[in-house]
């Protein structure tokens, strides 16, 4: 299933975001995809709103991984600085994308493609213009 949507704004990728939040059930893992600066991090501030989840959510860039509890725990992970998916395995990273109370969202998932879960969600946004944002979510 595909669902396209052209966002005009940083809010209302949070907002698209926050709908698509309320659908996951748990043991959901989605891809984020798009170039440096598409919004991605945005998305994810929205899908915590989703997921019950106030807290100030920022890119695991350095960190690798956040996680942010709500009715479901959110899983945050950015692997743009990783060059070796043995890394992010040896640190059990991967562990998390099997967790049934949890979503993981990944950024930079082609980093990691041989520890990726079957059936993940992938969320593929596209710079339009300054503002505007294409976001097609494929399940």
């Amino acid at each position: 299933m595909k669902q396209q949507f052209v966002s005009i704004s940083t809010e209302q990728t949070e907002q698209i975001a926050q709908a698509f939040g309320k659908s996951l059930h748990g043991g959901e893992t989605v891809l984020l995809r798009g170039e440096m600066g598409a919004g991605k991090t945005h998305f994810v501030k929205g899908l915590a709103l989703g997921l019950g989840i106030n807290d100030i959510v920022t890119s695991p860039t350095f960190a690798l991984h956040n996680q942010y509890a709500g009715h479901l725990t959110l899983n945050h992970f950015d692997f743009y600085r990783v060059d070796d998916p043995a890394e992010a395995e040896m640190l059990g990273l991967d562990e998390f994308f099997y967790d049934k109370n949890a979503v993981s969202a990944i950024e930079w998932s082609e980093n990691i493609a041989c520890l990726l879960p079957a059936g993940c969600i992938t969320v593929t946004i596209t710079k339009l213009s300054a503002d505007e944002r294409r976001i097609l979510i494929e399940r």
